[in-house]
């Protein structure tokens, strides 16, 4: 089994020459400077890749068993997790005040690939975590956020989302967890679904947001508030009481990320488990959105991750399996499968998107800290809008690229990837929830092309595409890279044609609806390809210039320039067949009948 590398170098590449360290130049961050992002990757990547990566087969072949009421994690979790702990890593990107390192979030996300790239079922439970302490620090009370933000910072504690119910998977409206008003708190009643990490033994308390109605709430969407629920309850010194009324159920078994406890929690069975209303009263979901786009954005990464490690393990396996002849060799040699061009279009494939994913993911994160930390509100706004427009598609087009990289991953490894001995199907396995988590890809793609899209008439995705057709001019004004921006020039034009579309049919009183759920996943589709081409012909522009500058790092640079071609003028062209899917219509959707 090929041993994960933290991709260290490329993401340097993105974090200092793609974007230029944009995020050091903020007020808050004007202590940091590129020397310690290099450090803390540096740090990242040898708790990454010695630590976290050795377990991620291991903690697939031995998973999770429930015994009673307490979930335990496979063999050296727990300790995987003090390590991460205990090295300040959960509170990297959160803000010092609330007990943080208050590093961008940019490097936050940097570091988050890393961590799911070596082990993702591991992984999960952090990510949780930090969309808990988002939500904590900017809807809960000052009460609770002195009870509870310090340790879920810290990652002594950990966070989890509970949201679904069996009735109630993605229509969140038919929430049915009952939150009855005591004192000054709330005793809650009923049972949750796949909880990630809901119940485990690799932290001393678990704080599970959950969303519940009250008595008198009303029916629907309105109705729903956000509550707060500690399995263990905190005493006012801040130490740990009595467990609360909250049990873990079952536990999953599932496809893959067989290391991360996917639980079933039942709350209030011996009367009512204690929780805290976060925020307002029938504004739960709305409060749970703050942690579901930080959630959303993570899920991408997750796809990076795993992108990056299969990318990883099909070049070293395809470097070194002999098989076939080489048409280079003299006397037709045996040589090793990488030498045959179907196989390199297969390897290359797969870095060059993996490349694009993760740029345009980390190009989103440096747009998070622009919208949170820029001293110019126009500006805050701006980026704040551009986030809105990029986290669907940094989370449904990632995860959706994830699965095809491991896919492809597989058929390097032909026969050896379809057993488990190499741990290629084990990727493949892992990442194909990431599509399903945290909104199915589906409605993040109805986000994009129904409520961000249509809010605003397509001006902030307009606005993105300005910037993508400067990069696009810049390599037609190149002689080498011409061709490149022909192609991405292509590419806009597409996609400025799809969204006009969108628009104009998705506007209308009677299909409205309709057009935008038949158009919607094409789109974001036709988006991703584009925006990950732009992401790749600003790096050709980069790479080419280090080269023309006499660069000593020639085969990094000859590599991102041969990863960009394959992206703008092989896999681009593929993106840009979703116009016409889109124009394509919905009469086939429509007559076809699916109702005996």
């Amino acid at each position: 089994m090929i041993p994960y590398t933290a991709p260290v170098r490329d993401i340097n590449f993105v974090l200092g020459e793609l974007l230029e360290h944009a995020s050091l130049e903020l007020p808050v961050f004007t202590e940091t400077g590129p020397d310690l992002i290099e450090a803390v990757l540096e740090e990242a990547a040898r708790l990454t890749e010695k630590v976290w990566a050795p377990l991620n087969a291991s903690g697939d072949r031995e998973g999770c068993r429930l015994e009673g009421d307490q979930v335990f994690t496979p063999s050296g979790f727990s300790d995987a997790y003090r390590a991460y702990v205990e090295g300040g890593w959960n509170g990297i990107g959160v803000a010092e005040e609330w007990g943080g390192q208050g590093l961008p979030e940019v490097v936050a996300s940097a570091v988050q690939e890393m961590l799911h790239g070596a082990n993702m079922a591991l992984g999960l439970c952090p990510m949780l975590t930090a969309g808990a302490i988002e939500a904590l620090s900017q809807h809960g009370s000052d009460k609770l956020k002195s009870r509870y933000l310090e340790k879920l910072v810290s990652g002594e504690w950990t966070g989890t989302m509970n949201l679904t119910e069996s009735q109630a998977g993605s229509d969140l409206s038919q929430v049915r967890t009952r939150a009855a008003p005591e004192e000054n708190h709330y005793l809650l009643s009923g049972q949750k679904i796949y909880i990630t990490w809901g119940e485990h033994d690799a932290a001393e308390n678990i704080i599970h947001f959950v969303l519940a109605r009250t008595p008198d709430a009303p029916e629907g969407n309105k109705g729903i508030s956000l509550f707060l629920v500690p399995k263990f309850l905190v005493n006012e010194d801040g130490s740990l009481g009595e467990r609360n009324d909250v049990v873990c159920a079952s536990i999953e078994h599932k496809l893959g990320i067989n290391g991360s406890p996917t639980c079933t929690l039942s709350f209030g069975e011996k009367g009512g488990a204690v929780g805290y209303l976060v925020g307002e009263q029938g504004r739960g979901l709305n409060h749970m959105f703050t942690m579901m786009n930080e959630a959303r954005h993570k899920v991408g990464l997750e796809g990076v991750g795993v992108a990056e490690r299969a990318s990883q393990q099909a070049l070293a396996y395809a470097q070194e399996r002999m098989q076939g002849r080489s048409s280079k060799a003299r006397g037709g040699a045996p040589c090793a499968i990488a030498d045959h061009f179907d196989v390199r279009r297969m390897l290359l494939s797969m870095r060059a998107r993996t490349d694009a994913l993760r740029a345009l993911a980390l190009y989103c994160a440096a747009q998070m800290d622009q919208a949170r930390h820029n001293e110019d509100a126009a500006i805050r706004k701006a980026a704040q809008a551009r986030v809105d427009i990029l986290i669907p598609v940094v989370k449904a087009f990632s995860t959706d690229q994830a699965v095809e990289i491991t896919s492809l991953g597989i058929q390097v490894h032909g026969g050896m990837g379809y057993v488990e001995e190499t741990g290629a199907a084990q990727l493949l396995r892992d990442v194909r929830i990431a599509p399903i988590y945290e909104g199915t890809n589906g409605i993040q793609a109805l986000d994009l092309a129904g409520r961000k899209l249509q809010r605003d008439q397509g001006a902030a995705l307009s606005t993105l595409l300005e910037e993508v057709g400067n990069i696009a001019r810049q390599l037609q004004g190149s002689v080498k890279l011409r061709p490149l921006g022909d192609s991405l020039t292509l590419g806009i034009s597409d996609l400025q044609a799809a969204m006009k579309q969108v628009l104009e049919q998705g506007s209308d009183d009677a299909q409205g609806l309709d057009a935008v759920q038949a158009y919607a996943t094409p789109f974001l589709s036709l988006a991703g390809h584009v925006l990950c081409a732009w992401q790749m012909g600003h790096a050709a522009l980069v790479a080419q210039a280090a080269l023309d500058a006499g660069s000593n790092d020639q085969v990094f640079y000859h590599a991102k320039l041969a990863g960009a071609d394959f992206a703008l003028r092989h896999w681009l062209p593929i993106g840009r067949a979703q116009r016409s899917i889109i124009e394509a219509g919905t009469q086939s959707l429509g007559e076809f009948g699916v109702h005996v």
